[in-house]
């Protein structure tokens, strides 16, 4: 049997380490992924992934993770269930990460962070203004 996953993602908020009462080390995040398709309208959806990292491994990403960075993990899908409150039975799929690469450094992520400020800010610079008048002759080809 085999059950190996691999995502590449970026973190949707800073990761919150907690520990169990047998002092165990475990983090859990949401990493949004891309899909390699786009929708209808032309634009590419996300599937944010609930991923579940224990250990040393969780304290040293706690450490170093931070929201919105690139991050890779390699993993295993697991199901869960629990009852709630209510009395229902509630079914979870998450990934327990085994291993977890930084893909950028935090100045790359900085700069991206504030490059996307800065595009924000900026007007766009092909809306408005007066249409350009061609004929086929001033056309290259």
């Amino acid at each position: 049997m085999i059950n190996n996953v691999t995502l590449i993602g970026r973190l949707t908020k800073d990761v919150e380490l907690k520990y169990t009462p047998a002092n165990q080390a475990v983090a859990q995040f949401t990493l949004a992924v891309n899909r390699t398709f786009k929708n209808a309208n032309g634009e590419r959806e996300s599937d944010f992934i609930n991923v579940v990292i224990w250990r040393q491994s969780a304290e040293n990403f706690a450490k170093w993770a931070k929201k919105g960075a690139l991050i890779g993990i390699t993993g295993r899908i697991q199901t869960r269930n629990y009852e709630n409150a209510q009395g229902q039975r509630v079914y979870m799929t998450e990934v327990i990460a085994e291993n977890f690469q930084m893909l950028e450094s935090r100045n790359q992520q900085q700069g991206q962070q504030q490059a996307t400020q800065q595009q924000a800010k900026q007007p766009d610079p092909f809306s408005g203004g007066t249409p350009m008048n061609l004929n086929d002759d001033d056309l290259p080809f």
